[in-house]
Formats: structure tokens, sequence, C-alpha cells
């Protein structure tokens, strides 16, 4: 009986023990459980994180893209305006060349009108003094003709 009795003792101690065993192991499990759970959940949110990603990515390497476009254009453009401005500015070059040109020949004309027009001056103005030295020389001559017909009537 008492082997019995230490035997029922042992035996209510290890039925405690796997009571308490068992009830660590249900505790166990439910913090496996969730766990498990947390990790799915995170799963989820990876998965989630990495489509949001991949959206992001494809996001980026368009605006990339559209940027490099608009970059292309902006130079497409900027090299016309710079071809657009050298060939006015040849334009304008070559225009005040010709007008350079022509001031220069307006110029000699100038010069050879106005020493063409002293020329003229001169010379009319040598004639006007032969003319009126002349002149002077015909009234003397018709003032000695009128004394001497005076004298002689």
């Amino acid at each position: 009986q008492e082997e019995r009795k230490q035997l029922t003792l042992k035996v209510e101690e290890l039925e405690r023990k796997l009571e308490t065993t068992s009830a660590q192991n249900i505790e166990f499990l439910q913090v496996i459980a969730k766990r498990e759970e947390s990790i799915h959940q995170c799963q989820l949110r990876l998965e989630e994180k990495t489509r949001e990603c991949s959206s992001l990515a494809r996001q980026l390497e368009m605006a990339i893209e559209d940027a490099k476009r608009q970059v292309e254009q902006t130079r497409e453009r900027a090299t016309s305006r710079e071809r657009a401005a050298q060939s006015k500015m040849l334009d304008l070059e070559t225009q005040l060349s010709r007008n350079r040109t022509e001031l220069n020949q307006l110029r000699r004309s100038k010069d050879d009108a106005e020493r063409q027009y002293q020329s003229r001056l001169q010379d009319l103005k040598d004639r006007l003094e032969q003319s009126e030295s002349t002149n002077r020389s015909m009234q003397n001559y018709v003032q000695f003709l009128k004394s001497s017909y005076a004298n002689v009537f």
C-alpha cells in the first residue's frame, strides 16, 4: 500500500506535470499560431509592398524615359534655334556688308558730285566774272562812244 500510495502520488505528480506540459504545449501552439499568422500577414504586406515597389519602379522608368524625351526635344529645339540664329546672323552680316559697300559707293558718288559741282561752280564764277568784265568793257566803250558822238555833234 505504501508503494501504491507513492506510485499514486507519482502518477498524480506526473499527471500534474502532464497537465502543466499540456497547458504549456497549448500556449506554445497558440504562440506559434499567432506567429504564423503574423508571418502570413507580413508575407502579405511584403507581397503588397513588392507590387507597390514594382509599380513605382515602372512609374519611375516611365518618368525617366519621359524626362529623357523632353531633354532630347529641348536639345533639338535649342539646336534648331541656334542654327536659325546663326543663319540670321550670317544674313545680317551679309546685309551689313552690302549696306557698307553701298554706303561707300554713295559717299564716292557724293564726293564726285561735290567735285563736279565745285568745278561747275568755279567755271560759272569764272564765266560770270568774264561776262561782267566784258559787260564793263562794253559799257566803257558805249560811254566812250556816247561822249565821242556828243563831242562830234
